[in-house]
């Protein structure tokens, strides 16, 4: 396995938003085919439209039927929808969302029987793709139940950052019900067993915010820190994990202290996802971790606001694109690790450094 190239599959996402201008944008270096064999999931027509729409006049599609027959030169493309589709640049249509579930369907098939090896996917408008057949808040959730294995934690990554989020695609007002001391627990394992695995980090140290202002100010504030998020660190402790906190949100990037760290739990979406993309700007991308298969996205949406404009910039999908390589790589590596990394660190000493 570890000689053969990677097959990287792109879903087109929703075909109204800047999906094709980044996929088109990131694949126009020739030299991508050193690193990996393209496939995309989506419509040889609406991907002239969008060439069209963006002027590129020079981007030629090896259509398959399947993606045993990509060819390793060329970049490959499945169609995944009938010639009937209409692209309507920038709005929120019903077509719009079934081009996206028709790719991500046919791209994840190819996942999970191995035909592919990296899941790349552009962004979907989380409304217009709800059917019968996807019921979901997003990506994330979807694949965890394709996966049929695995507790899929949403890791926000970038070269200086790692963010993941014990409450993901919820509604503010149903986080602190689902902010519990066993999800903490799976998150946190999850999180580590990642950086081990796929980022070949030996000693992970993860930080652990609270839920409330000043993380709770010792119940001055909210108890859920000292009778929920403290118990789930302590427990992750016992099982050799390198979990510390909780700390406050404002306090921990406002200081830098998050520097001292290999990656940040977060209680919920925005109080994770806010600091990243303030701090690694177009430079992010969300992992699904936690899972058999790999499967990285931008970390924007569908941008129906500058679509067919030319004004995307690709380099969040580029970024998501070559860390779903490097874990693939990683992967592959089968790095033994250490099965016991507090061996050699005292937690409490390094709670008292920090």
């Amino acid at each position: 396995m570890s000689q053969k190239q990677i097959k990287v599959g792109i879903t087109q996402g929703d075909i109204n938003g800047v999906g094709y201008e980044v996929i088109f944008k990131t694949l126009a270096d020739n030299r991508i085919f050193d690193s990996f064999i393209p496939i995309i999931y989506g419509s040889s027509k609406v991907a002239a439209y969008h060439r069209k729409a963006l002027n590129i006049p020079n981007f030629s599609l090896n259509n398959i039927q399947d993606a045993d027959e990509a060819n390793p030169t060329r970049i490959n493309m499945i169609n995944c929808l009938s010639d009937e589709v209409r692209v309507e640049l920038g709005k929120s249509t019903t077509d719009g969302g079934i081009g996206a579930f028709k790719a991500l369907e046919a791209a994840t098939e190819d996942l999970r029987s191995g035909k592919i090896d990296v899941l790349v996917t552009a962004p979907i408008n989380k409304k217009n793709i709800q059917s019968d057949s996807f019921n979901f808040p997003g990506h994330t959730e979807y694949l965890e139940e394709k996966a049929e294995s695995g507790k899929a934690l949403m890791l926000m990554v970038s070269n200086q950052l790692k963010v993941g989020v014990v409450v993901g695609h919820t509604a503010l007002k149903d986080v602190p019900s689902k902010v519990t001391e066993q999800s903490i627990l799976d998150k946190l394992t999850t999180l580590d067993k990642t950086l081990k695995q796929d980022f070949t980090i030996r000693r992970p140290r993860i930080a652990v915010l609270g839920l409330n202002p000043h993380a709770g100010d010792n119940g001055v504030l909210g108890t859920e820190e000292q009778d929920i998020i403290i118990p789930a660190i302590e427990k992750a402790k016992q099982q050799g994990i390198m979990a510390l906190g909780p700390y406050p949100a404002d306090g921990l990037f406002g200081s830098e202290n998050h520097k001292n760290f290999d990656a940040i739990l977060a209680m919920y979406h925005d109080q994770g996802l806010t600091p990243f993309k303030a701090l690694t700007f177009s430079q992010g991308v969300n992992y699904t971790a936690g899972l058999s298969f790999i499967r990285t996205s931008p970390d924007h949406g569908t941008a129906f606001e500058i679509a067919g404009q030319n004004k995307a910039n690709h380099e969040s999908f580029k970024q998501a694109l070559y860390l779903g390589i490097d874990i693939c790589k990683n992967r592959m590596q089968n790095i033994q690790l250490n099965e016991n990394p507090l061996q050699s660190y005292d937690i409490n000493e390094l709670e008292q450094k920090d």
